[in-house]
């Protein structure tokens, strides 16, 4: 399940999409229009720009906006940024992880196609399928 956090997250990358092009959006444009609470869109927007994916600007015309063409970006690097990782087990989710039953583990290949599935699904999307025009 996704929290509010990465939902949101895409909700204000469409709306930046849709509305900012080249210039910055202020972020209280972006609350009214998807009806959502300032304060933690704040919250949001700090994490997405320290991971790189929106760019901040201060005052009089500032804002934020993309930092790169909607069609660079993929569902699953937002959902990552936000939510951690899209894995559903900690054995694909951390390469490093030394699972001990591995070599034995019949529901390993299972949760290997689900995870899979989970990435084609987001990783295949774009962020420019989901604007309106």
């Amino acid at each position: 399940m996704f929290s509010t956090k990465g939902r949101y997250a895409i909700r204000i990358m469409i709306d930046l999409a849709e509305h900012g092009e080249d210039s910055f959006v202020p972020l209280k444009d972006v609350a009214e229009r998807q009806e959502l609470s300032k304060k933690y869109l704040e919250i949001i927007a700090k994490d997405m720009v320290t991971g790189g994916l929106i760019v901040g600007s201060s005052g009089k015309h500032g804002g934020y906006r993309l930092s790169r063409r909607p069609e660079a970006y993929t569902i699953g690097e937002i959902l990552e940024l936000m939510e951690g990782t899209l894995s559903p087990v900690v054995c694909l989710a951390d390469k490093n992880y030394d699972c001990p039953r591995k070599e034995k583990c019949q529901t390993l290949p299972m949760w290997e196609e689900f995870d899979g599935i989970t990435r084609d699904f987001f990783y295949g999307k774009r962020l420019s399928e989901l604007i309106r025009k």
